[in-house]
């Protein structure tokens, strides 16, 4: 059998070996010219866009925020023009505008093992822009529903020193950010302060 086979003749070595280099180059000028169109057109550079919905940080200025008179006399949102990557990073207090938000409704809850009620009054702050703000007005129900179970785990008896309400506010900071962090993305509140708490 070994003995049946041709040899294969030169003019088609050179043939094939032709073809082979010329499809490598077609190739190479297809890979150059999608990575000369990507780099033209910024696509690498830039990596991933922005999200223009997500909060930024608003700069401390010196002069108050204007307040509009068809907002009823209520102060505009604010704008922001920092961005970051986490709102979990501390910020700085000098160097950013903080806004206050009240939770118009009282809170309610029985405490733990039937040690009583508690009845709290809320305001929260950011130092986000006026995003922070409508995502916590969009998630308000969820929000109720996560200071509601914070407050029916707390005990009386530790509620009722400076500790324990101290205690509380992280608490319920934590909670209402992860509400925001689950349906929003992002969380952005700085803390919760107390506008009323009556403990029975």
């Amino acid at each position: 059998m070994a003995e049946d086979a041709k040899p294969i003749p030169e003019k088609k070595k050179g043939r094939s070996k032709k073809m082979i280099v010329a499809s490598v180059a077609i190739v190479a000028l297809i890979g150059a010219g999608a990575a000369g169109g990507v780099f033209v057109t910024g696509g690498l550079e830039n990596g991933p866009t922005e999200d223009p919905n997500r909060p930024k940080l608003v700069e401390r200025k010196a002069e108050a925020a204007p307040v509009s008179e068809e907002a009823g006399g209520k102060m505009l949102p604010k704008e922001g023009t920092i961005s970051v990557k986490t709102d979990r990073d501390p910020v700085d207090p000098k160097k950013f505008e903080i806004t206050y938000f009240p939770i118009e409704q009282t809170f309610t809850a029985n405490l733990a093992d039937g040690g009583g009620f508690v009845q709290v009054g809320l305001s929260l702050s950011t130092y986000f822009d006026g995003k922070v703000i409508a995502n916590i007005e969009r998630q308000l129900v969820p929000i109720r529903s996560a200071v509601l179970l914070t407050l029916s785990d707390q005990d009386a008896g530790v509620l009722s020193t400076n500790e324990g309400k101290q205690m509380l506010q992280r608490k319920l900071t934590k909670s209402i950010n992860g509400v925001l962090r689950e349906k929003e993305g992002f969380g952005g509140v700085e803390n919760v302060y107390f506008s009323n708490l009556v403990i029975q």
